[in-house]
């Protein structure tokens, strides 16, 4: 792991706090987002995450969705953006994260604060004691953590994805992307899994939970 990204999957970061300001233009509408050390990708908005927002299925009447492991929020200040009369729940485990992310929605979304929640826990741990189910999860997952660490995610869904719901994911090919496709069309079916996009060494996918 890359030093400037070894504390990002932690609580707190130790690192010392040093300040960014990225701008990324997504889906045709441009974006700032404060972003600082200890948080992925703080220096600009890494590729993965670019190409999932880009090609992501978005619905554009009320839905809820969830943006898991959100680091500074891109993904789930898009959707909110392009969604406007859905929930937005944002998630990350590491702290600085979730500070950015709120400065990030009151930058880019002033006025809808009150549909976009920002939550701290790993993964679905802020959901455990709530009774919600979401339409669509959002995620570029941590696969530096491995891939079986990502793939244990499925087995939660059903309790947190709605009948019919999208979980949309972006792999990089090198970090396993083919592994991962071979696996959930024999864990489950070739109806359950799609390939949305391959662009730029990553591919986006969107699984439809029966």
């Amino acid at each position: 792991m890359d030093q400037k990204d070894e504390h990002y999957f932690n609580e707190f970061s130790n690192s010392e706090v040093k300040f960014y300001t990225v701008s990324a233009s997504l889906r045709k509408h441009l974006y700032l987002f404060k972003t600082a050390t200890g948080i992925f990708s703080y220096k600009k908005l890494d590729l993965g995450t670019r190409v999932l927002i880009e090609n992501m299925i978005i619905a554009k009447n009320a839905n809820s969705f969830l943006d898991l492991g959100c680091g500074y929020g891109a993904i789930g200040i898009v959707l909110a953006y392009e969604s406007p009369k859905s929930m937005v729940y944002l998630t990350d485990i590491n702290r600085r994260a979730l500070w950015c992310t709120k400065q990030n929605i009151q930058v880019n979304l002033p006025l809808e604060k009150d549909r976009i929640k920002v939550l701290y826990g790993k993964y679905f741990e802020p959901f455990n004691s709530k009774d919600v189910q979401f339409d669509a999860i959002y995620m570029n997952p941590p696969l530096r953590l491995g891939r079986k660490h990502f793939l244990r995610l499925f087995e939660e869904l059903p309790i947190y994805l709605k009948k019919d719901g999208s979980f949309q994911f972006v792999i990089r090919r090198k970090m396993g992307a083919e592994y991962v496709y071979n696996y959930l069309i024999e864990a489950f079916t070739k109806q359950n899994i799609e390939i949305i996009c391959k662009r730029s060494g990553y591919w986006v996918f969107n699984y439809l939970q029966g």
